[in-house]
């Protein structure tokens, strides 16, 4: 269990809350088996030797990602190795920091990527500081949340970098790790960037007007997104990551249009589980038959939704809708940006994609497959089976995804 939990934020009364029960904690640090020992080891190999942000600080480190991932899907100690030394490969060291961060001016240096060593030491920092006690949830709390300087709280620019503050930050909950926690603060301040503003400000967040479009589901919204002619000819043809920034810079109303027609307000639990069939769908169901063209753009609106639902549970009411907002924010922007594919159910077979094959039949693709060092791989398995584990997949949708997943993977497309 989390020894720490969140008091209540400033602000209104009430605030509603999207209620799910929390995902199994598993701590790593006092657990005794061979397995658990081995991840805590690897994780703080990581934490001191390599750098969260490398390659000209443009990649991010999933050693996190996938190492948890693997652990959670029944890894042994020698996979665990093996992925370890096969991500590290590609990971750079530490690098000073121009200078050192400190409470009266760590908000000066936000977004500013060279000084990603010093935000691990001011976060680490505040584990003895701040009346912490040495409780990494605190020092979460303080920043993230409710910061003590007044200002905006962290947690709002969580899908900066293609989300992977988000990822990083939940898996700090699902392993009760203290690296990953002080890590997903440092990338979250590093990876700063203009989306902020649309959660910073309510004035974004404003009801559709009268006789507008507007839905509960955002496969309907989705849908229309696909059918609306004022996003043809945006990009040239050409999808991608640098599509985001041009999207909010020439069409920015546009997307805010689709943003605030989803509806979350009257059953915010049902939305928040048809956000997830979707982020499914977007994934698998967008991949012709024979084309294996899976997104490593889509891949993160998958992940990303498996640490919302980790993180629901465990932060202030008063961020639940505002963080699933966060996330429709990002799925709208990699959806657009990615050309706006077809989502097609027909292209997961079901019931014969799951009729005879199971989720250890999945689990062992992920763990034992040429791909089961492929982070971001490994990772959607395990964000779908964790799905279907928390909506009950009675139909076997989500089975039936993961096998095709697993059986015509053939790597990632990147634009």
């Amino acid at each position: 269990m989390l020894s720490y939990i969140f008091g209540r934020v400033a602000g209104p009364p009430a605030y509603q809350g999207i209620p799910l029960e929390p995902v199994p904690v598993h701590n790593i640090a006092s657990m005794p088996d061979k397995r658990s020992r081995t991840l805590k080891h690897l994780l703080r190999a990581n934490h001191v030797n390599n750098a969260i942000l490398y390659h000209s600080l443009r990649y991010h480190n999933h050693l996190p990602h996938i190492l948890a991932s693997a652990y959670l899907l029944g890894a042994s100690v020698p996979q665990l190795h093996a992925i370890y030394d096969e991500e590290a490969k590609e990971l750079e060291p530490w690098a000073d920091s121009p200078e050192e961060i400190t409470e009266d001016d760590w908000r000066d240096f936000l977004s500013n990527r060279t000084y990603q060593r010093a935000y691990i030491d001011f976060f680490e920092d505040q584990l003895a500081t701040r009346k912490a006690n040495y409780e990494w949830e605190k020092v979460v709390h303080d920043f993230m949340f409710t910061p003590l300087d007044g200002g905006a709280p962290l947690i709002n620019n969580v899908i900066a970098g293609l989300g992977h503050p988000l990822i990083h930050l939940g898996y700090a909950y699902e392993i009760d790790s203290k690296e990953l926690a002080i890590e997903a603060m440092a990338m979250t301040a590093t990876q700063y960037n203009f989306m902020h503003k649309y959660l910073d400000d309510p004035g974004y967040s404003r009801p559709p007007a009268k006789g507008a479009f507007a839905s509960t589901s955002p496969r309907e919204i989705l849908d229309r997104i696909r059918a609306d002619d004022r996003f043809d000819g945006l990009f040239d043809g050409q999808g991608g990551s640098d599509n985001i920034e041009k999207l909010f810079e020439k069409h920015q109303d546009l997307v805010l249009e689709y943003w605030n027609a989803w509806c979350i307000g009257e059953d915010p639990v049902q939305r928040f589980r048809e956000s997830q069939e979707a982020a499914a769908a977007l994934l698998v169901a967008t991949v012709p038959p024979g084309t294996h063209s899976y997104s490593f753009l889509m891949v993160h609106l998958l992940t990303t939704s498996h640490a919302v639902r980790v993180l629901l549970p465990v932060i202030p009411t008063a961020f639940h809708v505002s963080l699933v907002r966060q996330w429709w924010l990002l799925t709208l922007s990699v959806y657009i940006a990615e050309l706006r594919p077809t989502i097609d159910e027909d292209y997961v077979p079901w019931p014969e994609g799951s009729a005879t094959k199971s989720w250890a039949y999945v689990e062992n693709k992920a763990l034992n497959s040429r791909w089961a060092t492929d982070a971001h791989f490994v990772k959607a398995v395990r964000a779908l089976r964790e799905a279907a584990n928390t909506w009950g997949d009675v139909h076997e949708r989500y089975l039936a995804s993961a096998v095709r997943l697993v059986d015509d993977f053939a790597g990632w497309t990147f634009a």
